[in-house]
């Protein structure tokens, strides 16, 4: 029915069974990931599930690949980047290689970002060997309940996902794989969502993630993709501004 179709799109549900809790009085989520939250928290003895902030959550040891272990604070004040991935997962073999080329120049030119691993590896011996490859830092494999607790906070319904946080620990874009993909040279960093985006194939997935208004131009002539750009960026940055005085995801 429409109303099902709704509620669908609203809560962005792209697989299921998806169990999604929300504020019956604001109407706002709570939490994305409700299955992960039972199988996590049987008793409920964290309910009502309400997002923690991410120092809160990721608090405690982390890795480097050379063995060393530093404490999670040794993040506070940069941009990071939390990475979801496994080695058993193509995209996400071929998502690193260009990562770690984009860490480097981010780190090069002066800007203080770190990359924090979940790894969704099957074995402690495959988390190793990915890991080896990184030049960033990880939440131990073995602390299952820390891996499976920023899943939660985030959502988390498919890798590889990135999701870029400000110093402050707040969300500045969960699409930061397009991201980084569709701007090989950084210069885009940290990725504030913009307005307007042009269509191409590595962002194509936010198709999916609700309503999208896709206005199609002559591309032979660059005049025309300008002028419809400028038509429709007033109209994004309202509908923008207006979720964003909402506190919701437009």
């Amino acid at each position: 029915s429409l109303l099902q179709l709704k509620l669908w799109n609203k809560y962005r549900v792209s697989n299921i069974p998806s169990l999604i809790f929300i504020d019956a009085s604001t109407g706002k989520v709570v939490c994305r990931n409700g299955l992960l939250v039972i199988r996590d928290d049987p008793e409920g003895l964290e309910f009502p599930w309400g997002p923690k902030p991410f120092s809160e959550v990721v608090a405690g040891p982390l890795l480097r690949n050379n063995g060393q272990t530093l404490d999670s604070s040794a993040l506070e004040g940069s941009h990071v980047g939390v990475y979801f991935s496994a080695h058993w997962c193509p995209p996400c073999r071929s998502l690193t290689r260009v990562l770690v080329e984009s860490y480097r120049k981010i780190k090069e030119a002066g800007q203080k970002f770190e990359i924090l691993f979940v790894s969704a590896d099957r074995s402690e011996e495959s988390f190793k060997q990915y890991f080896s490859e990184m030049p960033w830092v990880a939440v131990p494999y073995a602390d299952e309940a820390r891996r499976s607790r920023l899943n939660r906070l985030y959502g988390i319904q498919g890798i590889p996902t990135l999701i870029v946080l400000d110093p402050k620990g707040e969300v500045i874009t969960r699409q930061g794989r397009v991201e980084v993909l569709n701007d090989i040279e950084c210069r885009e960093f940290p990725w504030h969502p913009k307005p307007v985006l042009e269509l191409t194939d590595s962002n194509a997935v936010q198709l999916n993630e609700g309503p999208c208004l896709v206005l199609f131009v002559d591309s032979e002539d660059d005049g025309e993709s300008e002028a419809a750009k400028q038509l429709i960026q007033p109209i994004a940055e309202k509908i923008i501004a207006k979720y964003k005085a909402k506190e919701e995801e437009a």
